[in-house]
């Protein structure tokens, strides 16, 4: 009987150790990592850079807290506003940490106007965490059944549907702020494309709301680009990152520019552990070797090898409904709930994922090479085509 409390539908598998795009099991069982947990393992596993930078750091100082300087979170702030174009970082341990900061600075900023009861804008199908604030802002009932009463101040509109953004703004002079995911994850690998972003930046402008992007799990180049909207060519006001940020290391990063930056004084928002010198060594690092291996570049062109051999090897099979995504962001979406794949990719050593119970959800490291894209593709198109066949 195990004593961890039972929140995850655990698969029956457990790794001691990785390499590159590999995962081993305690039989000596390789699996091909194509989830890099969940779009953490930025540079797949035991990436000899990072476990050099977290080995050295382990041996001089691991945490002091925030009541002191951190110079390795000053250089991670410095060097985040510089490739996102913002001014400041608030540093955390997780993606909903850093959506709770961005949900409280949107709040911080409105009763700064004088909003009484400060509301934001959030999506149909949107996921930004669990706890109450993120919870509340997420649209997904499921999660959210049994924690009721759920947190006040959010009004949800359908994902990429901006008229129904401007009929908000008409009616409800309560708000300060829209909160989206550039692509949906959880949602489905649902991906808000240029032209909506930039008019949401627009009615952002036109009635002086913050726009908040959620790249917990599109950031830190998963798309190609070092954050999903620079796609677009928006600017947001607040963004929040946390996942593949430190490569398996806990951290998350709420920043701030425009009318968003400078509204907090200490005091008025904090974390124990946020930012520590461990956790800002792993996402220097991280930052460091997507820079200097070109992994941006390598993002985008394994993602799109990816999407087309898969679409050749899918080609005309029925219940096959799309193959989209951005970099190595890549949902393979069916006609029915698919969920059975994964337990099935375990099985022939394929770690993969469901989500929106329709859409098979590709995450791999950003090192991916294109020797791994073709052990995907040989491993997951049978898969695909032997569940559909099934009828």
């Amino acid at each position: 009987m195990s004593h961890v409390m039972n929140t995850y539908a655990r698969l029956p598998v457990a790794f001691t150790h990785g390499d590159g795009a590999w995962l081993y099991d305690e039989t000596g069982k390789r699996y091909l990592d194509a989830l890099s947990g969940i779009a953490v393992s930025t540079l797949g596993h035991n990436h000899p850079r990072l476990v050099a930078a977290i080995a050295a750091q382990a041996g001089k100082v691991l945490h002091t807290s925030n009541l002191y300087r951190i110079p390795l979170q000053e250089q991670l702030a410095e060097r985040l506003t510089a490739l996102s174009g913002m001014k400041q970082v608030f540093f955390c341990n997780s993606g909903a940490e850093a959506n709770e900061a961005a949900i409280k600075l949107a709040r911080f900023y409105g009763h700064k106007k004088g909003v009484e009861l400060p509301t934001i804008v959030v999506m149909e199908n949107a996921f930004h965490g669990r706890t109450l604030a993120t919870l509340s802002a997420t649209g997904n009932r499921k999660a959210q059944a049994g924690f009721e009463p759920l947190v006040s101040g959010f009004v949800r509109v359908p994902y990429r549907n901006i008229d129904a953004v401007r009929q908000i703004a008409e009616h409800n002079h309560s708000v300060v702020a829209v909160m989206l995911e550039v692509i949906q994850g959880e949602g489905g690998l649902s991906i808000a494309d240029a032209s909506y972003l930039r008019e949401l930046r627009s009615v952002c402008d036109q009635h002086g709301w913050l726009l908040i992007c959620d790249e917990v799990q599109c950031g830190v180049g998963r798309t190609g680009s070092w954050f999903g909207w620079q796609q677009a060519g928006v600017q947001p006001d607040v963004m929040t990152l946390a996942k593949g940020l430190g490569s398996g290391v806990a951290i998350g990063a709420c920043l701030a520019g425009g009318p968003a930056s400078d509204l907090w004084g200490p005091g008025n928002h904090g974390t124990t552990f946020g930012g520590n010198p461990l956790a800002c060594a792993a996402a220097l690092t991280t930052l460091d070797v997507i820079a200097d291996d070109g992994l941006l570049a390598n993002a985008e062109r394994i993602g799109q090898e990816i999407r087309r051999t898969l679409g050749e090897a899918l080609k005309g099979v029925a219940g096959v409904v799309d193959i989209r995504g951005q970099g190595l962001m890549i949902g393979i979406e069916l006609d029915r709930p698919c969920g059975v794949l994964v337990a099935r990719g375990l099985e022939v050593g394929l770690l993969i994922n469901v989500t929106a119970e329709r859409v098979v959800r590709l995450l791999p490291p950003l090192t991916f090479t294109s020797q791994d894209a073709q052990n995907l593709v040989t491993g997951l198109a049978p898969l695909i085509r032997d569940f559909l066949s099934q009828g």
